[in-house]
């Protein structure tokens, strides 16, 4: 399959003679120039289709399916509490403040945090650096100064801290 390119605009339509039909805005190149699409995709389909494809199935969620569709609500919206409270220290599984006390499993487990109740605990107590964010944080100083969070959401970060960790932190999407 051979497509055409028309070369003419107004600043290149004195290069290339054509005729005028109908009311002037439909053009005939004499010249066209010949493009070989297929050729190219071929080429492309042949050369990067294998790549790209074990790239696009090492990311996916396809290869770590949550359990349930429960379990992916809780994902969301594990994720748009972490967005909402934790982000700003921990973007993409990091610590800006404590470079060694990363979200990653081999962090958490160095730790001692590399479980759900324990992730818990420090997500609603604080831990080092980290404040607490529970309602009944204490004591005072440990605690965040920003808005509390109940027990439940505290929970849902912690489920979807440990999956993240999991999963090397892929993604915080919460679309």
């Amino acid at each position: 399959m051979s497509l055409l390119l028309p070369c003419a605009s107004a600043r290149t339509s004195h290069l290339f003679p054509s005729s005028q039909k109908g009311n002037g805005r439909e053009r005939d190149l004499k010249y066209p120039i010949p493009l070989n699409h297929n050729k190219d995709l071929n080429f492309l389909v042949k050369k990067l289709a294998p790549s790209l494809t074990a790239v696009l199935l090492a990311v996916s969620p396809i290869c770590y399916p949550p359990e349930s569709l429960g379990q992916t609500l809780d994902i969301q919206r594990g994720a748009t509490l972490f967005n909402r409270a934790c982000i700003g220290c921990h973007d993409t599984g990091g610590n800006i403040i404590q470079p060694g006390a990363t979200l990653s499993t081999s962090d958490l487990q160095r730790n001692g945090v590399d479980t759900e109740e324990e992730i818990f605990r420090v997500t609603y107590y604080g831990k080092g650096r980290m404040p607490g964010f529970g309602e009944k944080c204490t004591p005072r100083g440990q605690c965040t100064f920003g808005p509390r969070l109940q027990d439940e959401e505290i929970k849902l970060l912690a489920e979807f801290v440990k999956f993240q960790a999991e999963q090397g932190w892929p993604n915080v999407s919460t679309d």
